[in-house]
């Protein structure tokens, strides 16, 4: 068993509770209401500009070059093109703005970036998977479901339950999967632990979108 299959085993327990969450449940039949899928877009994208910088510094400290030119097709996916996404649903649902980084995005991204910064690469890379094959996994199980007449927000399940973002996730699993056969026991399972963290905020994003959950 490699790494990957060994992490997303680990994260069995925490992947269903995502699966089974409120947001999740009615975002899939369409009866998310519209002021918490507003707050999730508004996040989001603040959450994407920061995500495709830790992406990018990745790249700029990738040991193999085709890994430092992936991660920064990678990070500039993040910003241009899922970006684009996120301003057509800003016309479509009303957002006139981003506003301002709540506290589980504001947490979420200052921990990607300054694992991506400071500890070993290795580790950067695992800590951003979670972001990349979470939503390919979740976006490909509402997409196996009953599809809903008029789905307001269909186009977001399209998006990650497509072929395009599926071929982008596996190449970062691939690339996950050489670094951690090729590195220590040690980064190895530092590399474990911050995928396992990382999963558990991608569970308090849309927690917190849910809750709308602001700082006090």
């Amino acid at each position: 068993m490699n790494w990957s299959e060994q992490v997303w085993n680990s994260i069995s327990d925490e992947y269903q509770c995502i699966l089974d969450m409120p947001f999740i449940k009615e975002l899939t039949t369409g009866n998310l209401p519209k002021e918490k899928f507003q707050f999730y877009m508004a996040q989001d994208s603040l959450y994407l500009e920061h995500f495709g910088r830790a992406l990018a510094l990745i790249g700029a400290r990738a040991h193999d070059v085709q890994d430092a030119l992936s991660y920064m097709r990678f990070g500039e996916n993040a910003i241009v093109v899922e970006n684009a996404l996120h301003d057509s649903y800003f016309k479509d649902f009303g957002v006139t703005e981003k506003g301002d980084i709540q506290p589980v995005c504001h947490h979420y991204v200052h921990y990607l970036k300054s694992t991506a910064a400071l500890d070993p690469i290795e580790v950067g890379m695992a800590a951003t998977l979670p972001c990349f094959w979470i939503y390919k996994e979740v976006g490909e199980y509402i997409a196996r479901q009953e599809k809903i007449l008029d789905n307001p927000y269909q186009k977001w399940i399209d998006t990650y339950g497509g072929e395009d973002f599926a071929i982008s996730v596996r190449q970062a699993i691939a690339m996950c999967d050489q670094v951690a056969a090729n590195t220590t026991d040690a980064i190895r399972s530092k590399m474990s632990e911050a995928f396992v963290l990382a999963s558990r905020l991608e569970y308090q994003f849309w927690e917190a979108a849910y809750d709308q959950k602001v700082w006090n």
